[in-house]
């Protein structure tokens, strides 16, 4: 029976790191900030946002919700973020996905200074991050590192399948662990014969977007799986790997809820840290 992943096991110890170095940054004379935006009018979005805002404020950031309603056009959020570049006090930007589907969703997050980009979408900090040298690391693939090392899950020379191509977990975690020396292979919605990959992985990440499509025939014995996914099935959240009939042949797996999203704020808000470190030595 494979162990549960429990992110909860070493949040507190990161959230103190978090805190100390937002206390030092605070003691020179630079607060810490976030500003959020969020256009819509979509209940879950904005208790996802007002919780995320409610972590940073206590972890000590400065965090700036705006709401925007989603008949205001494209062009003046652009605007809005522009301006946020510009600003001294703002550390950092986010804008909350998804967008209203006459936006052009590129041009918006393109729109975001690359300093200031603590998701991380922007072309120059995905280049950054292909390169082996990134600035900031989408949230998400950070948090699945963190648990693998945080158990001393060894990935050098191991094999580690990716199911998920997405720009925001698939291809970030495929390069971070590609930069910790696994061999890496990536599959998709067309790859032929999922189980034929995932049957070899050492590591499985599982971020696909179909709840519980992962079952015990596509899990190596022994293998560690990591479920990024997050469906609601009749009211009940669950992850795309069938957790209790995986676990078994599992040595580690991470539940959902409770997994990999623990952490996923915290790593943002450690985003927000380097951004404005960058901010501070600039002024």
């Amino acid at each position: 029976m494979g162990s549960i992943m429990e992110a909860s096991l070493f949040t507190r110890k990161i959230e103190a790191e978090i805190v100390k170095e937002v206390e030092r940054l605070k003691s020179e004379g630079h607060n810490p900030s976030l500003s959020v935006i969020v256009v819509g009018n979509s209940p879950s979005t904005m208790v996802y946002f007002k919780n995320m805002s409610h972590k940073g404020v206590e972890l000590g950031f400065y965090v700036e919700l705006r709401k925007i309603d989603e008949s205001i056009g494209a062009a003046e959020v652009l605007d809005l973020i522009h301006r946020l570049n510009e600003s001294k006090d703002v550390d950092g930007i986010l804008v909350g996905l998804p967008l209203p589907k006459e936006y052009d969703v590129d041009s918006i997050l393109h729109g975001i200074s690359p300093d200031k980009d603590v998701d991380a979408f922007h072309p120059f900090n995905m280049g950054q991050l292909m390169i082996g040298k990134p600035r900031f690391v989408p949230a998400t693939a950070r948090s699945i590192i963190s648990l693998l090392e945080n158990y001393g899950v060894r990935i050098q020379g191991k094999s580690a399948v990716v199911v998920g191509r997405s720009n925001i977990v698939g291809k970030p975690v495929a390069s971070l662990l590609l930069q910790r020396d696994a061999t890496v292979t990536v599959c998709h919605s067309k790859t032929v014969d999922l189980a034929k990959y995932t049957r070899e992985a050492d590591i499985l990440v599982v971020s696909m977007g179909r709840p519980r499509a992962i079952t015990a025939d596509y899990v190596k014995e022994g293998a560690v799986v990591i479920d990024v996914g997050i469906n609601d099935v009749n009211g009940k959240i669950v992850g795309d790997v069938d957790f209790e009939g995986v676990r078994p042949k599992a040595s580690l797996i991470t539940p959902v809820p409770g997994g990999v999203g623990v952490l996923t704020t915290l790593m943002l808000f450690d985003n927000v840290l380097k951004a404005a470190r960058l901010n501070s030595d600039k002024h």
